[in-house]
């Protein structure tokens, strides 16, 4: 009998600790400890496994091969002694560095671009999340291209093609750019679509509240707690890619439209924040926003900062935020970050559903804060009226009144210009049932 399990590749992790350059970038030991933990982290999503870990402290990463000669002898004599199967580099490598490593290794070796794209290609269920990784894959392969020669020329077969023909590289380059402009067209069908249905959503009056935060924060766990959506969940690295929609009831009668988002993360490659705009503009068109942080993480406050850019970087910088430090059942390091950008901060467990019930009251109220209280009565041929007021604002009093139904309400102001035209005065002392 045949043993026909799939062995895990077995990765040795490297990195260079700068001693210049970014300064917003961790250049401690500790800090280079972090990076590769989640660098670990990914290879074990991909399906590999660590092997062992290298770092070297220069100024800059060499521009040939990464790692100092000296370094890379002794990297190349461990991988030698383990058996590794090929190395994973924290930062983003150039073809040359690749080259340059494989050659002094004799092992391959990958970026933690071409792992985070490994993750999303696996991870891809829709349409659109298929279209959106391989458009990555195929933007960071243009970047990546590198010649071998002219010994792979395509000479001509005919009158007036004859001499060296076009050299592979460039056919290579050409196939490329032609097969990211169709995918760019796919993907741009699908943005018009999402733009109708986001239109749709906004013409029913319930406020959207869209999750974001760090990968593995939590955030799908929080959806199903909120709103049983039944999204998947697994303790890994972007465990969902598709974004998810679901009406969401508040405490006061009033629905919202609760979004979950793909997860952010340290050096997310720039080929998937372009081909992944789409579906992480779901946020910026959002009325208020769940920062979901994982309490539990020992660099919980650098992640929350890193989810903070990449919403700057999508135009979300003036949103409403309420931050919900999860995963509170696991031991949490006190105190936790302080984060000013959070009109309102709360501690949850999303996997035991402590403290649900807070958050949604936490959602009303901040909502209620853009919110102006008044009173309609809606004709009862206009029944599609109140269906907007059930939908999208919080009702204080409703009643049947002779010439329609009578509502005191909070509304929100684009749902109080609807509503004006249904305005009156108040009927006194009623309640909501």
């Amino acid at each position: 009998m045949y043993d026909t399990a799939e062995t895990a590749e077995r990765f040795v992790l490297i990195a260079v600790i700068k001693n210049g350059g970014d300064q917003a970038e961790d250049t401690s030991e500790a800090g280079a400890d972090q990076n590769l933990d989640e660098l670990s982290e990914l290879v074990r999503t991909a399906g590999g496994e660590e092997a062992g870990r290298f770092t070297q402290r220069r100024y800059n990463a060499h521009p040939a091969h990464y790692f100092g000669k000296g370094r890379l002898e002794e990297l190349r004599s461990y991988i030698d002694l383990t058996g590794a199967d090929a190395v994973a580099c924290d930062d983003e490598l150039t073809n040359a560095q690749i080259r340059g490593l494989e050659r002094a290794l004799g092992v391959r070796a990958v970026d933690r671009s071409t792992v985070i794209l490994d993750i999303f290609a696996r991870r891809a269920v829709s349409a659109e999340g298929k279209i959106q990784v391989e458009l990555a894959q195929q933007r960071y392969n243009l970047s990546h291209l590198a010649g071998v020669g002219s010994a792979l020329s395509r000479l001509g077969g005919g009158i007036g093609t004859r001499g060296p023909g076009e050299k592979k590289l460039e056919t290579d380059r050409r196939h490329i750019r032609e097969s990211i402009y169709e995918l760019e067209r796919r993907l741009e069908d699908i943005k018009t679509r999402r733009t109708v249905l986001r239109e749709r959503r906004v013409r029913t009056g319930a406020p959207v509240a869209a999750l974001v935060g760090y990968t593995n924060a939590g955030k799908s766990t929080l959806m199903n707690a909120v709103s049983g959506a039944g999204v998947l969940t697994e303790d890994k690295l972007f465990a969902t890619l598709d974004t998810t929609t679901r009406r969401v009831t508040l405490p006061g009668g009033s629905e919202i439209l609760l979004t979950d988002t793909v997860g952010f993360i340290r050096k997310l490659p720039h080929a998937l924040i372009r081909a992944f705009r789409a579906t992480l503009e779901e946020a910026r068109y959002a009325d208020i926003l769940l920062h979901v942080a994982d309490a539990s993480s020992p660099d919980c406050a650098r992640q929350m900062d890193i989810v903070y850019e990449t919403l700057d970087g999508l135009g979300c910088g003036g949103k409403l935020v309420i931050t919900v430090f999860n995963k509170t059942d696991l031991p949490v390091q006190r105190p936790l970050p302080d984060d000013r950008r959070a009109a309102l901060k709360l501690e949850l467990s999303a996997k035991e559903q402590t403290n649900i019930g807070a958050l949604l009251a936490a959602i009303e109220d901040t909502l209620k804060q853009g919110r102006r209280s008044m009173c309609v009565t809606v004709p009862y041929d206009k029944g599609h009226i109140a269906g907007l007021i059930h939908g999208g604002c919080e009702i204080v009093a409703e009643e049947y009144a002779e010439n329609g139904t009578y509502f005191e309400l909070y509304a929100d102001d684009e749902m109080k210009g609807r509503l004006e035209p249904f305005k009156c005065e108040r009927m006194g002392v009623r309640n909501a049932e």
